[in-house]
């Protein structure tokens, strides 16, 4: 009786021991920062399946092509090619997240949340010659771009990526727009925004105020705007399609000499840096020398990814109450701020974002419809938010990289930071950009020293910290990224002036697509009536 008892009690300890085998896939070890195999989100499904669909990124470790074809034997749809991030979106069934999650050839399967726009609602070569007298809008003043402008420095040389919803052919973007790219198939062109939130993001960083004799310029006028389309009609995105409009972007950034990105979207659910896909694809693009711009978010008291990510520049929205002296400058009351769940504060800083006229797309553009009381005159438009601010940002980012063109990611966000004039505000990070003292201000390090990568870049169980890192005096064409193990690197030791991003193995290098043939995860094909409304400011509180 006793060994019988001795031999259940066996079977029964065994029987834990190969449970907690089979889950250690699906559940992290609490001491461990990688990402669980499968997120909060989509565990929450797969503990309660119906019989719907779950849009997903799933990251592999080697090889995706039998992860795909597991896929589409579960039933499952694949949807686009993220290869520099090691993944591809797809949709699954809600009963094949667990079983899709525990095989050994994928590292973790992701919710692909919806992403939304944060509005409160070939080129000319010529010169671009200010006429301060002209000028109608305040942040140019605010920020010191105008006295950049006096020095000669008017973004001349750099190309800012503007992922968005398009930007549309105006006559104060003609001399800066750039071809670009679509994420649509047929007929929606990067030049084409029928949302217009990109164009109006792009009047902020590089218009050049033609249209308007002078009234409405942007940041940077010499500046060159490279539109990445991402966004349907009405806005909507998803994060597999941002992260592709990213991967077309690392892709390009020769081609067109992208020294700047500006992403004025944001996620709607709180997680971690280490398990956003978004977050990982930024970051790449951080370490390729390519300054990341992004928006606080419209939801005060709170950041979604990627404006939670410990590298890029979170920008928060200041309102100017319509004067040029930022003295009476106060902190947007949508404007996001908050600490993430590592403890990184948010925003960086902040910027004009309040009431800021800029180009209009067209007068039947989504937001002029909806709003048609914020039309000025027939080209122009007035909207708020953080996306504005981030605008505002990218542009001085592109002044900044004109007269300084050796600065790195670091340098640039540690003068950003430095040089800001202090707010006395919640929600202020390191206060009210100025750009003219970040040219002019000298000899303040970098950023983000010490700062892990996100795990979703890791090779390992061991992080990728960002050490004692001197980019300033590397050369960057001298180490073949190839054979490094990410999860080996002592960071704290590594030169950055003798490292090229370029060549990372960062899964298979696809060719450069004009477009890309999307199936389920068009916007267009996407059920978005789950998605909150726009975090949108229209003059008053964000609307919900």
């Amino acid at each position: 009786m006793v060994k019988a008892g001795r031999r259940l009690m066996w079977r029964l300890a065994l029987t834990v021991v190969v449970l907690m085998t089979l889950l250690a896939g699906l559940v992290p070890s609490p001491a461990s920062a990688l990402p669980p195999r499968l997120d909060e989100e989509l565990a929450a499904l797969a503990a309660r399946p119906t019989d719907g669909m779950a849009p997903v990124i799933v990251r592999v470790y080697e090889d995706a092509a039998p992860v795909k074809a597991l896929v589409e034997r579960l039933g499952g749809q694949l949807g686009v090619d993220l290869e520099f991030i090691q993944a591809f979106a797809a949709r699954v069934p809600e009963s094949a997240l667990a079983t899709l999650a525990s095989d050994p050839r994928v590292r973790w399967v992701s919710y692909d949340r919806p992403i939304l726009p944060q509005d409160d609602g070939e080129a000319v070569e010529a010169e671009w010659t200010p006429q301060l007298d002209q000028i109608v809008n305040t942040y140019n003043f605010t920020i010191g771009a105008d006295r950049a402008w006096a020095e000669g420095i008017t973004g001349r040389g750099v190309t800012v990526a503007v992922v968005d919803s398009g930007v549309q052919y105006h006559p104060d973007l003609l001399r800066s727009i750039l071809l670009g790219w679509s994420i649509f198939a047929t007929g929606l062109p990067a030049h084409v925004d029928q949302y217009g939130h990109g164009t109006h993001v792009a009047g902020i960083i590089a218009g050049d105020g033609t249209f308007s004799g002078g009234k409405y310029v942007g940041i940077a006028p010499d500046a060159k705007i490279l539109p990445v389309r991402v966004c349907d009609a009405t806005g909507a995105s998803s994060e597999s399609s941002l992260v592709a409009g990213l991967q077309w972007v690392y892709y390009s950034r020769r081609l067109y000499n992208i020294r700047v990105v500006n992403v004025s979207l944001n996620s709607n659910s709180l997680v971690s840096y280490h398990e956003s896909p978004l977050d990982a694809a930024l970051e790449i693009l951080w370490f390729n020398r390519i300054v990341v711009v992004v928006s606080a978010g419209n939801s005060r008291g709170v950041v979604y990814p990627p404006a939670n990510d410990p590298f890029v520049i979170t920008v928060g929205a200041v309102d100017e109450h319509g004067t040029r002296t930022p003295a009476d400058d106060t902190i947007a009351p949508f404007s996001g701020y908050g600490t993430t769940p590592e403890g990184f504060s948010k925003p960086d800083l902040v910027a004009p974002g309040v009431n800021i006229v800029s180009t209009l797309s067209y007068t039947g553009c989504r937001l002029s419809r909806e709003h048609p009381d914020h039309r000025v005159g027939t080209r122009y438009f007035r909207l708020s938010g953080t996306s504005m601010a981030a605008a505002v940002t990218s542009g001085a980012v592109a002044l900044l990289l004109q007269a300084r063109p050796d600065l790195n990611p670091d340098q640039v966000k540690m003068l950003l930071k430095a040089s800001a004039m202090p707010l006395n505000q919640t929600g202020a990070g390191a206060g009210l950009l100025n750009i003219y003292n970040a040219i002019h201000l000298q000899g303040v390090g970098t950023a983000n020293t010490g700062t892990p990568a996100s795990a979703l870049l890791w090779t390992g169980d061991d992080p990728v910290n960002w050490g004692s890192v001197n980019w300033g005096s590397v050369n960057w064409g001298s180490v073949n990224w190839g054979s490094v193990n990410w999860g080996s690197v002592n960071w704290g030791s590594v030169n950055w002036g003798s490292v090229d991003c370029s060549s990372v193995n960062w899964g298979r290098k696809p060719r450069i697509p004009v477009s890309v043939n999307w199936t389920w995860n068009s916007p267009r094909s996407v059920n978005w009536g789950w998605a909150p409304a726009w975090s949108v400011n229209w003059g008053g509180g964000p609307r919900k």
